[in-house]
């Protein structure tokens, strides 16, 4: 991307993204008083397509108005010699996806030296592209995606893509050591989780705050959400989440999709996680897991993968309830 700013007077440093430094979940962090257990159901189903989204892990709790999200390179990211990217169409049949067509375009539709937001409208998508997009006082309207993007040691770096018309994230950290690039792997959905043809969000509209780099999102059910992007640096990228009200309809209020045909060919393969009356960490494979009542929860990998190698394991940590939320 072009810009008239000189962005060699804006570096980050090597500590990555410059904001107020938050204080990193970490597994086996210390839970405080005031955190609280949520349920994490699993809805994930056998799948021999490397592309589909089979793993469904959804987070419930209505006393829940905050949580953290993390993504965060896996714990083998510096035996990687070789990534490995390039999706896996063998056993999959995608014809019975909707699809609405549109005219495709790309364009940076906010921009500081070091922060930047490009949105793109694809030719089709499986659900009309009907979200307003919200800077200040203009309006984006037609998006199929929108990349978040940081100037970091001398190039650009693309941090986080969101997709309005379903209510989809995914996020990754920035590149470790001397990599060039890392590969994005699950998805998270915030707000009132519902089946439409498959598991969305429903937005009604989306705002970004660029002074705080919080993103808006308005829901169709109603209520709202906040996530802002509290830091980006080369082990993990951190968003803080709060929620307005409670999900309509003991909905969950977030969710993680992800794919997984074997511990091998996948982007999540186990989960992890702790509880109040735990003395440890207990563990699963995904596409076994019982579903539990966590205070912190890991979704990721142990094994390389021949699937998004470098994609990150994802934490979901510092569920708070309202008075928890306001300290």
């Amino acid at each position: 991307m072009t810009t008239t700013f000189d962005r060699r007077r804006f570096l980050l440093g090597a500590g990555g993204l410059a904001l107020a430094a938050p204080a990193f979940a970490q597994p086996g962090a210390q839970e405080s008083s005031d955190e609280l257990q949520v349920r994490v159901e699993n809805n994930s189903v056998p799948e021999l397509c490397a592309e589909k989204d089979n793993i469904e892990l959804d987070f419930i709790s209505p006393r829940v108005r905050h949580m953290q999200i993390q993504a965060v390179h896996p714990s083998y990211i510096n035996t990687i010699q070789s990534d490995r990217w390039a999706p896996d169409w063998s056993s999959c049949d995608l014809s019975p996806d909707p699809k609405f067509f549109s005219q495709s375009r790309r364009r940076t539709f906010w921009e500081t030296p070091e922060f930047w937001l490009t949105g793109y409208t694809f030719p089709s998508f499986w659900r009309p592209n009907d979200v307003p997009v919200r800077v200040g006082d203009k309006v984006e309207k037609g998006l199929h995606m929108i990349q978040v993007w940081m100037w970091y040691r001398e190039r650009a770096e693309e941090i986080m893509a969101i997709y309005p018309p379903d209510g989809y994230w995914r996020g990754r950290p920035l590149p470790f050591e001397d990599m060039r690039w890392t590969a994005y792997g699950s998805s998270f959905l915030v707000g009132p989780v519902e089946m439409q043809e498959r598991p969305i969000v429903d937005l009604d509209e989306l705002v970004f705050e660029p002074a705080t780099r919080t993103f808006v999102l308005k829901f169709r059910r109603g209520g709202e959400a906040r996530i802002t992007v509290k830091g980006a640096d080369q082990d993990r990228l951190t968003l803080d989440v709060s929620f307005s009200d409670a999900m309509p309809g003991g909905r969950p209020f977030a969710a993680l999709r992800s794919m997984y045909t074997m511990e091998t060919m996948s982007d999540a393969a186990i989960v992890g996680w702790r509880n109040k009356r735990g003395k440890g960490w207990e563990e699963s494979p995904v596409i076994d897991f019982k579903g539990a009542s966590a205070t912190e929860f890991w979704v990721g990998r142990h094994l390389p993968s021949r699937h998004n190698l470098s994609a990150p394991d994802m934490v979901f940590s510092r569920f708070r309830g309202e008075a928890a939320a306001e300290k």
